[in-house]
């Protein structure tokens, strides 16, 4: 039997919740030293923005939703949270592969009285990967409620296996127009239908989901910043697949890996943790 990782907050019961539902809850995840230094490095961030940002209100204390990725190269806070923090080993401990390969870091804010949702989607469609060992490591710096844009997932949707279509959050449908695939259903709309799990979240807490998972997350309605540091993983079963609709950030043209191969990239995908 090959090897594959274990961890100690990752026991058998939170393994078989995360396989089974495509999402899990681990509390404590990450150690309240990280909380306070990433929340800083999101004041950084807001008021001098990098290079892969999106800012629907730049500058507004209320109603902003802002999002900045791919830092860990230029960050020193953000590199050393990828190694040090823990969250890799217990990615791949979640996905029974023996090593997690990082794809990104996406810091994640929603301002006080942001009415914008996330809208429900998949993250697989989006992303130049195929595989089931892929997934999300998402840690909030403070105590949120759903309704403070904690996440929401529609359990099991990761083994229905669609593949839908990658479009604009915006609703504007111009996110590509070569991709072929139905377009992902309307769980907003249709909420009492679907098996809807959302999670309150203590800070350090992390929730790991898959990226074949549907989910989503509600405005924030509250009266606090809602801050969250997203880290993106690749297991042992993952190939590189660029096709239309997938983020353009890092291209064929930026690395030798070919189409079906694992993405043995160090420079643009490093591996983190190995058994």
């Amino acid at each position: 039997m090959p090897m594959i990782a274990t961890h100690p907050k990752v026991t058998t019961e939170i393994r078989e919740v995360y396989l089974r539902d495509g999402v899990v809850r681990i509390p404590g995840a990450v150690s309240e030293e990280w909380l306070s230094l990433i929340a800083a490095m999101a004041d950084v961030e807001l008021s001098d923005p990098g290079e892969w940002v999106t800012d629907t209100n730049p500058g507004a204390p209320t109603n902003r939703l802002f999002t900045s990725r791919y830092r860990w190269k230029t960050d020193s806070l953000v590199n050393r949270y990828v190694y040090e923090s823990g969250v890799a080993h217990m990615a791949a401990a979640l996905m029974e592969s023996a090593t997690a390969r990082l794809y990104f870091d996406h810091l994640l804010v929603k301002e006080p009285h942001t009415e914008a949702p996330t809208p429900w989607h998949q993250d697989i469609p989006y992303w130049p990967f195929l595989g089931k060992q892929i997934c999300s490591a998402w840690v909030s710096v403070s105590e949120l409620t759903v309704a403070e844009s904690s996440l929401e997932f529609v359990r099991g949707s990761h083994d229905w296996g669609s593949y839908f279509a990658p479009e604009a959050f915006d609703g504007s449908k111009n996110w590509t127009s070569d991709f072929e695939g139905e377009p992902a259903p309307d769980v907003a709309s249709a909420r009492d239908d679907y098996d809807i799990v959302g999670f309150e979240v203590e800070p350090g807490d992390a929730i790991f989901f898959s990226a074949w998972i549907l989910h989503g997350a509600p405005g924030n309605s509250g009266d606090k910043r809602r801050t969250a540091l997203s880290t993106r993983w690749l297991g042992d079963d993952v190939t590189w697949y660029p096709h239309p609709g997938s983020d353009p950030t890092v291209t064929d043209d930026d690395t030798a890996v070919q189409s079906g191969e694992h993405p043995s990239d160090d420079e643009h995908f490093p591996l983190v943790y190995s058994v």
